[in-house]
């Protein structure tokens, strides 16, 4: 991936601050489900100050649009999680950057609760990338990274991926827009199960929805070409395991790849890859950190 040259602008990773942050942190938190006072920092004001953000969150939690729940960790017992609440959620559900997306209220903080570990590690995921793209000069914000995105695949079955990612390279005049469908594993579920994901892609490649009220099947092309141009590459983030136990995973996601014969159809015409956490937090989602299910060695994501 290109860097900037000296003396080109980098491209704002952060929404405007002549936005109100009390708006921005409502948007976020509809987007996202939920995030800490540090994540919310990290996504809109990254060069800002965490008091600004807190001061905002504790008079949206007092006028009753937010509320918080400790994280389920006793050696971090002074870390919080914020989420809208009902209320929150209506106010937010026709911004323009939520259109098209559910309310996401949550009732109660045993609700919030059971949701925590895994909201928290997808908004983590995303925030490598919001950091690479304002380092690079990419396009990248917290508006670009939807979670629980569903699709149909057909027979009633649905595939939902942790997260859609729009992000756009940027290397002087010319504009890569990239698109990619993100999976986070925190190694909570079998690898058999996390390799069958892939699976659920492959039917999703290949998934043409009928025209209602035909008697005869009637294509009328991939149902995916609705929301994208391209299918969008596939991204695995591994995390919660031995390096050992996630190399292992990553192994079973490429015998996926080079057993199934829908998921090898799927492998010759969209990126497959998978990293771990920890190595995009250290050295960048443009790192050589992703290691190819279709075999190779690690390269960055933009290079599958």
């Amino acid at each position: 991936m290109t860097r900037p040259t000296s003396g080109v602008p980098t491209v704002e990773l952060a929404p405007s601050p002549s936005e109100p942050l009390r708006l921005q942190v409502l948007t976020a938190l509809a987007l996202h489900r939920m995030a800490t006072t540090g994540q919310l920092l990290q996504m809109l004001r990254p060069n800002g100050s965490r008091q600004l953000v807190s001061r905002v969150l504790n008079k949206l939690r007092s006028t009753g649009f937010v509320d918080l729940t400790p994280l389920p960790d006793s050696d971090r017992s002074r870390t919080h999680v914020w989420y809208l609440t009902p209320e929150g959620a209506r106010l937010t559900r026709d911004l323009p950057a939520l259109r098209g997306r559910p309310p996401y209220p949550i009732t109660s903080t045993t609700a919030a609760s059971l949701k925590t570990p895994h909201t928290l590690t997808v908004v983590r995921s995303h925030l490598p990338f919001a950091a690479d793209a304002r380092r690079l000069g990419h396009e990248h914000g917290p508006w670009d990274w939807t979670p629980e995105v569903a699709h149909s695949i057909g027979e009633g079955d649905r595939l939902v991926a942790d997260a859609v990612m729009h992000y756009t390279v940027i290397d002087g005049e010319h504009r890569r827009k990239l698109r990619a469908f993100v999976e986070v594993d925190r190694t909570t579920m079998s690898s058999e199960r996390l390799a069958v994901k892939l699976i659920e892609y492959a039917r999703l490649f290949q998934y043409e929805a009928q025209p209602v009220g035909r008697r005869r099947p009637a294509s009328t092309g991939p149902a995916w070409l609705r929301w994208y141009p391209v299918f969008p590459r596939v991204l695995f983030i591994l995390t919660g395991a031995s390096r050992a136990r996630l190399g292992d995973r990553t192994k079973d996601l490429q015998a996926m790849v080079a057993q199934h014969p829908l998921v090898a159809a799927l492998s010759r015409e969209v990126q497959l890859g998978a990293t771990v956490l920890e190595d995009i937090e250290h050295h960048g989602p443009s790192g050589p950190v992703w290691v190819p299910l279709t075999g190779g060695e690690p390269r960055p994501w933009t290079a599958l």
